[in-house]
């Protein structure tokens, strides 16, 4: 890899974990809002901007801290000499849960997001990976530990797609932790592969390629690859309205949200457009939004997140180091000090 196409990449992986963040602050106030109530209070055109929620302009949700403690599983995986290890990311979803839970004991302290406040703060966590993760047993694909099929794999999957190795598989294990049904952890492999085609500078339609490819040929990816069939042909014909949207369903389950995500991608005429196609409907529009603003931001890269969207981020700074050091252990097969010293 050349000089320029190294910093294209790590424009990438910025835009990938900063896009996501933005498109999860923009549908935060309004996830559950029908679109007459959104088209109510905000026009006819919806949400156009960050609308605040939790007391922050533009708040993350439990969709960012998630997939920031997806990353830094990631990352502790690698300064372990462990690359995707999996057992590093249901460490670090313990982590997770442990900011949830007044007086909850910490299982360990790997990394470095437990220090951040906001981390600790519930913004709406999913209660499959709430109940889940205090079971004290972790899910596979081969031990499913329910049958749920909910998008909160599927949202945190996205780092999944930045580390290099098997994507699909990795983002298929890392959501089968907590959601057991096939939907629930194929969605998620199929938004890590994206993720990984876009950041090796191939087209949105080469990655959704990808994906349903990998999804349709499991024994039991038929519904999940028909909602990603069904995204795909929709864009070919539908306008970029909430309605069509809608037509994919409301996103609250993994294969929905993975839909929408896709096209309202394939739909959008710049990242802003894209993300507020994403959460403008009724349904999970934080995670819907989440994910389009992953692939679209891993698309386009740092330099087509609008700063208007960009600068109120709550812990912008923050999620821009995770995303540098998810950079720094996939292009670099050994890893320094520094990551060492801050995540192990």
């Amino acid at each position: 890899m050349n000089r320029q196409s190294e910093e294209q990449h790590r424009q990438r992986v910025r835009g990938c974990l900063l896009g996501g963040a933005i498109g999860d602050a923009l549908g935060a106030g309004i996830e559950f809002l029908t679109i007459a109530r959104i088209r109510s209070q905000f026009g006819p055109s919806g949400v156009t901007g960050h609308t605040g929620a939790f007391g922050h302009t533009a708040p993350i949700t439990d969709d960012t801290q998630m997939t920031l403690f997806t990353a830094e599983g990631l990352i502790c995986a690698a300064v372990a000499g462990e690359p995707g290890g999996i057992a590093h990311v249901y460490r670090a979803y313990l982590r997770w849960l442990s900011t949830q839970r007044a007086g909850a004991a910490v299982p360990n302290t790997d990394g470095w997001l437990l220090e951040l406040p906001q981390i600790h703060s519930r913004r709406a966590p999913g209660n499959t990976c709430l109940s889940a993760l205090a079971s004290g047993t972790a899910g596979s694909t081969e031990h499913r530990i329910n049958d749920s099929k909910g998008c909160g794999g599927v949202m945190r999957a996205a780092p999944c797609g930045l580390v290099g190795g098997d994507a699909f598989r990795l983002g298929c294990d890392s959501a089968a932790l907590t959601h057991g049904h096939p939907s629930g952890w194929l969605a998620a492999g199929g938004l890590a592969l994206m993720i990984q085609v876009l950041a090796a500078g191939h087209t949105l339609e080469e990655a959704a390629d990808a994906a349903l490819d990998r999804i349709s040929s499991h024994p039991e990816g038929r519904e999940c690859a028909g909602a990603l069939r069904a995204a795909v042909r929709q864009a070919g014909s539908a306008g970029a309205c909430p309605e069509a949207v809608e037509g994919l369903g409301g996103g609250w389950v993994a294969e929905e949200a993975l839909a929408i995500a896709v096209f309202c991608a394939l739909k959008a005429q710049d990242f802003a457009h894209g993300v507020l196609l994403a959460v403008n409907h009724s349904g999970d529009s934080d995670s819907t939004g989440a994910i389009t603003g992953n692939i679209l931001g891993t698309l386009l890269g740092f330099e087509a997140l609008p700063e208007a969207l960009l600068a109120p981020l709550e812990l912008r700074a923050e999620i821009d180091q995770i995303a540098r050091d998810l950079y720094a252990i996939a292009a670099s097969a050994s890893t320094d000090d520094g990551l060492r010293d801050r995540y192990l």
